[in-house]
């Protein structure tokens, strides 16, 4: 019997017209496809990357160039991401015409943590990207995912540093993009929703207590005072990202 994938795909509903147009925004206004020939997604499986992978097929062809995908999974008995069985993804990115490669994290239970995680599947997938030419990487981190970064960086570190659209990873030889740095998490919760994929969640025993998590919950409670707390940590991530905020991401 043949499962059924679940494909996100034009004529969109209402919902999908509009990720598509605020993806195509952060790709026009920050020039993030500029100079690129071959485009790599860090697919983990879970909502956010998903939902990347399915916005870029549609938009790639249409008002920018047809530019070829190749989605990087990082799998492993301990990684960070949706769990997902590597067949399910190879099956979507079979279906989409996207090129898909594996990648195995030695992450153990004994030594997790979500720092050296973090680092080293950023370095499996770069090294996976550099092997087949590809000097670009999309990540699939929202509005949500920012804001949390900058509270996180002004309150440990007295930085002011966001996760900003387009940053080079000099020390790597690739530059991350960030498309979907305009959508909120609620819209992609709702958009994985309706097209069967919100299922998939994280599968990390140290994720749910990360100090990202409590982060979210502060954000939550300042809201009950502040209701447009999101929108104004949003617009002012971008309009004061520093020359800094980009050194620091390279570390």
């Amino acid at each position: 019997m043949q499962i059924s994938l679940p494909i996100a795909r034009p004529p969109w509903t209402k919902l999908g017209r509009k990720l598509e147009s605020m993806c195509r925004k952060a790709l026009y206004e920050f020039e993030l496809l500029d100079g690129v020939d071959h485009l790599a997604i860090a697919l983990s499986g879970g909502k956010d990357s998903l939902t990347l992978l399915f916005l870029l097929k549609a938009i790639l062809g249409r008002g920018f160039e047809k530019i070829p995908l190749t989605a990087i999974h990082v799998g492993g008995e301990f990684s960070c991401g949706a769990g997902v069985h590597t067949s399910f993804l190879q099956g979507i990115c079979d279906e989409l015409e996207v090129e898909f490669v594996e990648c195995t994290s030695k992450q153990k239970l004994e030594t997790l943590h979500c720092y050296s995680c973090s680092r080293e599947r950023r370095k499996l997938i770069f090294d996976a990207a550099l092997e087949r030419g590809i000097k670009t990487v999309a990540f699939g981190h929202h509005r949500d995912d920012s804001i949390q970064t900058l509270l996180m960086n002004l309150l440990h570190k007295a930085e002011f540093a966001a996760n900003l659209p387009k940053v080079p990873m000099f020390a790597y030889g690739v530059t991350i993009i960030r498309p979907l740095l305009y959508i909120e998490e609620r819209a992609i919760k709702e958009f994985a929703n309706s097209h069967g994929f919100a299922r998939i969640l994280c599968q990390c025993p140290v994720g749910g207590h990360s100090m990202r998590k409590k982060t979210e919950e502060l954000i939550c409670d300042i809201e009950e005072l502040f209701p447009n707390t999101r929108e104004n940590l949003a617009q002012a991530s971008l309009r004061y990202g520093s020359k800094k905020a980009i050194e620091h991401n390279d570390r």
